[in-house]
């Protein structure tokens, strides 16, 4: 399939073009699409590249336009003009090809998009693509997206999403006039998602209906078709929400999230506080707030896309902690220096997995107390670990235990899981030696034999 991408250097293209790649490279493999050619037209190309890449293009995806002109009457001529100038190439090279249109929920001209020059701009592209479609029999899509975000987006133009994100990343100052205004946010993937679909003919359609009809004409449509969908509320329906429908004039993406302004800063502000917090929101699977930290990193800095850990120290090595979240608990790294023993404590709830990725050791664990069969003190279970062997051990609740550096020359690593963040009021862990005060440890019991032994 060869693609014709307008607009390919703007936030939505450059994401598009760069899926498209990885499709006719074969790098992206979860897809049956075959992509051998992409067609990138921008400001920068010519009428002639216009004509060539409509002659011979199987798809096009229309995403050129004017967002933030200098002179409001260059709305007009940026998106209406932009979208005449393809639609008649499209005819001179008699090519009925299907074209998507990128248009704005601000084409409803609905409550606040009233007066949006950049609304009517946008209403006028999509009437020209309607009446294409009926002289020509091409299939049109159009999409009215709401506000846009994402990796790639540019900051301090016309996405809020964007400047937040640029300027929490980067310690500059933003401006927040009402955290309770709501916006109704789709993400860069979810949008590129369905342009996949679009191009399979997996699109998804939709209408906007307005339930305040003017005509009781008008009224009785809509009963009839909020009714038959089994809605009975229809107050939200204002010209600006798209409601599904099979064989639907416009096309939208289903998946979006309505976050207020509030809820973006307070959760941008956690994530710029990680390096010194080491707290981490949790990130559902199909959530906005992964969606969020996904463009929130995408803005940092070179100099803040590394920070340091704070290490406790001491003759026996190092523990230092790197990611902490109230859901999932805490992960830590542990080192060890040789011969060196630590633990020799236990927990009532809490409990760990430790995991050795390097270097040679030895886990002892205990239960707590007095066996009332043998009337001594619960046997020890022991596991010897190597970095060479992957294994995961449990600390179990109720059972003392320890980590021993069997090396007299190498440290050795540890990666610590624990259930719960460590509360230092509270740090629910009691000390009691493994083998008990009158025990010792011969650590040459684990030494390797020697070659010919």
């Amino acid at each position: 399939m060869k693609i014709l991408v307008t607009g390919a250097k703007g936030f939505v293209g450059k994401n598009l073009v760069e899926t498209l790649k990885c499709i006719r490279d074969t790098t992206k493999r979860d897809t049956e699409l075959s992509v051998s050619e992409i067609y990138e037209y921008d400001i920068d190309n010519t009428v002639d590249d216009l004509e060539g890449y409509c002659k011979d293009c199987d798809f096009v995806f229309n995403l050129a336009g004017v967002n933030r002109p200098k002179d409001q009457t260059e709305f007009m001529s940026g998106n209406f003009g932009v979208a005449s100038e393809l639609l008649d190439a499209l005819k001179r090279n008699s090519n009925t090809c299907p074209v998507m249109l990128s248009s704005s929920i601000q084409a409803s001209l609905s409550g606040r998009f009233g007066d949006s020059e950049y609304g009517r701009s946008k209403l006028a592209g999509e009437e020209l693509f309607f009446k294409y479609s009926e002289e020509t029999g091409a299939k049109v899509l159009i999409y009215r997206f709401p506000n846009l975000y994402g990796k790639w987006c540019r900051p301090n133009y016309n996405s809020a999403i964007a400047t937040f994100c640029n300027a929490f990343s980067n310690n500059l100052p933003y401006t927040v006039n009402d955290p309770s205004v709501e916006l109704e946010l789709l993400y860069i993937d979810d949008l590129i998602n369905e342009m996949l679909g679009a191009l399979e003919g997996k699109e998804h359609r939709c209408m906007y209906p307005v339930y305040h009809a003017e005509t009781a004409e008008q009224y009785q449509e809509n009963q009839v078709l909020f009714l038959g969908k089994g809605l009975f509320c229809h107050d939200k329906y204002d010209g600006t929400v798209p409601l599904d429908k099979e064989d639907g004039k416009y096309c939208y993406v289903p998946l979006t999230h309505r976050v207020t302004l509030g809820r973006i800063v307070e959760l941008l502000k956690e994530f710029s506080e990680q390096p010194t917090s080491l707290l981490f929101t949790s990130i559902p699977q199909d959530s906005f707030e992964k969606r969020l930290y996904s463009t929130y990193l995408s803005y940092l800095p070179e100099d803040r896309t590394i920070f340091d850990l704070k290490s406790a120290l001491d003759d026996r090595g190092s523990f230092t902690g790197f990611f902490r979240n109230k859901d999932v608990g805490q992960f830590s790294i542990n080192v060890s220096k040789p011969g060196k023993t630590k633990g020799q404590h236990w927990h009532h709830t809490k409990m760990e997995i430790f995991l050795v990725v390097s270097g040679h050791g030895l886990i002892q664990e205990r239960r707590i107390g007095i066996d009332p069969e043998t009337r001594r003190p619960y046997p020890v279970r022991e596991y010897e670990v190597s970095g060479d062997k992957l294994q995961c051990v449990y600390m179990l609740p109720g059972y003392t235990h320890n980590i021993i550096n069997l090396s007299d020359t190498e440290d050795m690593v540890t990666v610590m899981w624990a259930n719960e963040i460590f509360d230092a009021d509270h740090p629910e862990t009691y000390h009691e030696d493994v083998k008990g005060k009158e025990a010792c440890f011969d650590k040459n019991l684990f030494k390797p034999k020697e070659s010919g032994s």
